[in-house]
C-alpha cells in the first residue's frame, strides 16, 4: 500500500465562481454555451434559471441572485456574467445589498440606459404577455428603472452588439444597435471597458469572440483590445 504525505504541498487554488444571469424572456439553456465554455478554462458555474416574465425586477433580483450564489463554492470570488436584463438584476442588487466576495461583473447588450423599443411598443396588445412587469420597466421615459440606479461602483465590463437582424424594432433605436439595445444604452458610469462587437442582441452570449473577451475581462479586469483589431 502506498501512502502519500500531503504536508509539504500547498492546498489547491479554490476556483473562483461565475454566475450567469439570463436576459427577459429567456431560460438558462440561453447561456448553455458561456456555462460550459467557463468549467473548462477552470471556473466554477452557477447557470440561474429565473422566471424573468412573472414579476418586476425588484421581487426577481434578489432570489435569482441568491440562488447563484448558493451554488457557488464557499470560497473563491464571485464573479457575474448577465445577458440583457440579467445585467439590471445585478444593478439594483447591488444597490440594496454587498456581496464581500464579489469579483467582476461582464454584462452582454444590457439595457443600462433603457430601450426605446420599450417606449415604442411597450403599449401595444400581447407586449405585457410576452414580456412581463420587468419588460414595462425597461423604456428610456420616466419611469424607467434601469436610468434609476446611477452610477456603478464595482468592476463591469461591457459588451455590446452593433449588428441587428430586426429591422422593424432598430427603427426605434439610435443608430448602431443589436436590434433590441442601442450601442449607447449599453453604457453606464462607472464602468471599466467597454467593447463593441458584430453581433446581434439574441445571439451576443454564444459568439465565440465575446466568449473569449468575456473570460479575459473575468481573468484581468480589461478586454483584450488588441485582439478586435
Amino acid at each position: 500500500m502506498i501512502f502519500l504525505c500531503l504536508s509539504g504541498f500547498s492546498q489547491l487554488a479554490v476556483a473562483d465562481c461565475v454566475v450567469l444571469l439570463h436576459g427577459l424572456a429567456r431560460t438558462a439553456f440561453a447561456m448553455q454555451v458561456l456555462d460550459e465554455r467557463l468549467q473548462s478554462v477552470g471556473f466554477a458555474v452557477a447557470n440561474v434559471d429565473y422566471p424573468s416574465t412573472k414579476m418586476p425586477v425588484e421581487e426577481l433580483a434578489a432570489p435569482a441572485i441568491d440562488k447563484g450564489v448558493a451554488e457557488c463554492p464557499r470560497e473563491g470570488a464571485i464573479h457575474f456574467v448577465t445577458h440583457s436584463m440579467g445585467g439590471i438584476l445585478v444593478r439594483y442588487y447591488m444597490n440594496n445589498e454587498r456581496l464581500e466576495r464579489l469579483g467582476r461583473v461582464v454584462m452582454l447588450a444590457p439595457p443600462n440606459q433603457g430601450s426605446e423599443v420599450v417606449d415604442e411598443f411597450g403599449g401595444m396588445p400581447g407586449f405585457g404577455l410576452m414580456n412581463g412587469p420587468a419588460g414595462f420597466q425597461l423604456g428610456t421615459g420616466e419611469d424607467s428603472l434601469p436610468r434609476s440606479l446611477g452610477p456603478v461602483d464595482f468592476e463591469v465590463g461591457i459588451i455590446a452588439g452593433s449588428v441587428t437582424f430586426n429591422p422593424l424594432l432598430s427603427q426605434s433605436l439610435p443608430n448602431p444597435d443589436d436590434g433590441k439595445v442601442s450601442v449607447e444604452s449599453t453604457k453606464v458610469e462607472g464602468m471599466r471597458d467597454f467593447i463593441v462587437v458584430p453581433h446581434s442582441h439574441t445571439f451576443i452570449m454564444r459568439a465565440e469572440v465575446v466568449i473569449q473577451q468575456t473570460i479575459h475581462f473575468l481573468r484581468e479586469g480589461y478586454f483584450d483590445h488588441a485582439a478586435l483589431k
